[in-house]
């Protein structure tokens, strides 16, 4: 049984970070692009920088880190932040083994909420152009595509998708 929580304490950000360099992993393992995205913008020793500031970054208010588990074992995660007037949703991941099975939609149903709940009017995200399952999730929570909603370098630009909600 899935379960969800919001990851406060150190062990569970522990899980997180640890879920979080397996998404990186994979990312860079699913295809070439995937490879230069990964590396244009989280080259090792930034990401590691990420990692390390983790709890404080997104635990400011109106952020949110969450956590799924399976019978206690932590098999995903998501994130969000405050980016301007919007909420940014991070880092929706699911291990393999456990994908196709409603998670990611949960956890980012209730990233969602959460944003509603502290006020923004919309959210925002981004994904790779490959990655069709996450486009298709997105579609079907009702973000709408949108060009960047931030300064994207101008070679990364032909390989990204990005989205917005307004809630």
């Amino acid at each position: 049984m899935i379960t969800y929580r919001t990851a406060t304490t150190a062990a569970d950000i522990a899980a997180v970070v640890a879920l979080c360099w397996a998404y990186r992993a994979e990312l860079m393992e699913t295809s070439p692009v995937e490879h230069d995205i990964t590396q244009t913008f989280y080259p090792e020793p930034k990401y590691a920088r990420l990692m390390d500031a983790l709890a404080q970054e997104h635990a400011a208010p109106r952020g949110l880190i969450l956590l799924g588990l399976d019978n206690g074992t932590p098999v995903a995660c998501g994130m969000s932040h405050p980016l301007g007037d919007a909420s940014e949703i991070k880092r929706v991941f699911v291990t393999s083994e456990r994908r196709g099975k409603g998670i990611a939609e949960t956890l980012c149903r209730r990233l969602i909420d959460h944003a509603r709940s502290q006020g923004f009017a919309r959210v925002v995200l981004d994904t790779s152009v490959g990655l069709d399952g996450a486009q298709r999730l997105y579609d079907r929570l009702g973000f709408t595509r949108r060009g960047p909603y931030q300064d994207i370098p101008a070679s990364m630009l032909p390989h990204l998708v990005f989205f917005e909600k307004h809630l």
